[in-house]
């Protein structure tokens, strides 16, 4: 059996913050990663504060998304030196699409182009 990878039992929240200092190092803002979260699961801001606030794991997170995007497979490119469109494990392979779409909001490339 495989082992469960430790991200997946992180919590969303002990991340989050990472997220939005990689980003504000670059110029970009804390509204811009939300916008990409409500993009990708469908959560909105009260939802997001409940993930925040509850300290709920990356696999809740996704488990519990109101709405992953029926568009993510369009997300593609190398993120942790993995392809995300080859990411076999359903639940890795969001995790790496989430982290793909922060890395390009630091790179500098344009929300309307991030939100496919």
């Amino acid at each position: 059996m495989e082992m469960a990878h430790k991200i997946f039992s992180m919590s969303f929240g002990s991340v989050y913050p990472l997220y939005i200092q990689k980003v504000e190092k670059k110029g970009r803002t804390k509204a811009e990663i939300d916008e990409i979260i409500f993009w990708l699961t469908g959560y909105d801001q009260e939802g997001l504060q409940k993930v925040l606030t509850d300290k709920l794991d990356f696999e809740t997170f996704f488990k519990e998304a109101p709405g992953f995007n029926e568009r993510a497979h369009l997300i593609k490119g190398v993120i942790c030196g993995y392809r995300v469109e080859e990411i076999e494990d359903e639940l890795m392979q969001k995790i790496r699409y989430l982290d793909k779409l922060i890395d390009e909001l630091a790179k500098g490339k344009a929300l309307d182009k991030i939100l496919r």
